[in-house]
């Protein structure tokens, strides 16, 4: 009785303004985290394995997603002792080489400006034997999205590869002038500007229009995704996204700064991919200025602010760059697999916006101990362990929304039966005119999305 007048008086928070997934609960229990007991929401289960945590707005697909990470066996092995270092993690993804072995088909998409686009279809190996990812029998197509400085790392081709073999379409998306893809105007792909990215996926719509389609998007690269996803809102063809120890607040990680390695090594493969364009470039922006840039943030401001045609001040950029601008319209199911030690981010309290996830129900947090940035890597051969996750959470949300659609059209066929059942009971059999019922018939409400 004691426990129940406890539970009795305790109050029940509700967010403002948030929306909710089909089957979330309207209460706010507080952080899934898998570390406490919050996180374990009660049910008395043990928490995540490997230290990491969950943290997001309860509701159905929280639940379902953490009995898949609960079940998850790429959680439980932790990496070597001399393997655990957010440096090396760190490095190790970015400077080793590609390995050899894959077989990439590229499709050039031109846009509506007449600039390029490129696309990888990953076509092997392991094309042969694939299983589908769906209950329609259709392979799903997986956008892979690259870092913005347009590098290809190991991990990216790691993932293409184990998603070939768990039945998936990979293809790799290459803004313009990056990784081979030439520059035919004098135009660069803007941090946070999605344009280009939504014609490239209304083509792979085109090309697979029955196939769902997901998007992963690693570093620096998730600033495209995510505003892709706020700009598009419940218009997206995107299934499912997931981000790779993303730059979420991106302004203020351009003015902070990065420790000196990695900003100096990230500045010098931008100037050396953009010196081939350095003639091209003459007309647009001030090239002198740009090769002398000394951080990341003078490199931004050169290239896309003090342009010579139309400049624009630091602020206005950001608020057309912003990937959390349009957060709230975002109406996808977005994982974000960050690390503690991530050393190109910093530490979780200064870049990661906590309140995003406990208030947004389809924003998710997968925080781990230990990664560097888009690391995670574990004992070789055996792939980062993010890649496992991330394709688990899709196979979930695959799960989940096949389980939601069977319990719609069972509960609308039970509410058409009975009411068949009232009508023939009770109502004579009349004529309708077609003028009395037409407006009954049409009564949707169309709904405005960006």
């Amino acid at each position: 009785l004691a426990l129940l007048a406890l539970r009795l008086r305790r109050p029940s928070r509700r967010a403002v303004g948030a929306r909710t997934l089909p089957g979330a609960r309207s209460e706010d229990h507080g952080e899934v985290d898998g570390g406490g007991p919050a996180g374990q929401l009660s049910d008395g289960r043990e928490p995540l394995p490997g230290g990491c945590r969950l943290i997001c707005k309860p509701s159905a697909l929280a639940q379902c997603l953490l009995r898949a990470l609960r079940r998850s066996a790429a959680l439980e092995p932790g990496p070597l002792p001399w393997l655990s270092g957010p440096h090396l993690q760190t490095l190790c993804h970015f400077v080793l080489p590609v390995g050899p072995g894959s077989e990439l088909a590229r499709e050039y998409l031109q846009l509506a400006d007449d600039g390029l686009v490129a696309l990888d279809w990953v076509v092997g190996p392991g094309a042969r034997g694939r299983r589908a990812t769906n209950a329609g029998g259709l392979p799903a197509v997986l956008l892979v999205i690259t870092n913005a400085w347009g590098r290809l790392t190991r991990n990216v081709l790691g993932l293409c590869l184990l998603a070939l073999e768990r039945g998936y379409y990979p293809v790799i998306f290459h803004r313009r002038g990056h990784h081979g893809c030439p520059l035919v105007s004098p135009r660069l792909q803007p941090f946070g500007d999605p344009s280009d990215l939504k014609e490239a996926i209304t083509y792979i719509r085109f090309r697979h229009p029955a196939a769902p389609l997901f998007a992963v998007s690693e570093g620096s690269g998730s600033a495209l995704l995510l505003s892709y996803l706020g700009e598009c809102g419940s218009s997206s063809y995107v299934t499912g996204a997931a981000c790779i120890s993303p730059v979420l607040r991106c302004r203020e990680w351009f003015e902070a700064g990065l420790p000196w390695p990695y900003e100096r090594g990230f500045l010098l493969h931008q100037k050396i991919a953009l010196s081939r364009y350095a003639t091209a470039l003459e007309d647009t922006v001030d090239t002198g200025k740009l090769f002398r840039s000394r951080s990341l943030r003078e490199f931004e401001e050169t290239l896309f602010c003090h342009t010579k045609s139309f400049p624009i001040s630091w602020d206005t950029y950001w608020d057309h760059n912003d990937p959390l601008r349009d957060v709230d319209e975002a109406a996808v199911p977005v994982l974000c697999v960050c690390s503690a030690d991530d050393p190109v981010c910093g530490p979780p309290s200064h870049f990661l916006p906590t309140e995003l996830f406990h208030s947004n129900p389809y924003f998710f947090l997968l925080l781990s101990r230990h990664g560097g940035h888009c690391g995670f890597l574990r004992q070789e051969p055996l792939p980062a362990w993010s890649h496992d996750v991330i394709l688990e959470y899709f196979r979930a949300l695959t799960d989940f929304f096949r389980t939601e659609e069977r319990m719609k059209g069972l509960s609308k066929r039970r509410a058409s039966f009975l009411a068949g059942r009232r009508r023939w009971g009770t109502l004579p059999k009349r004529e309708v005119s077609p003028s009395s019922s037409l407006e009954e018939i049409f009564s949707w409400k169309r709904s405005y999305t960006r």
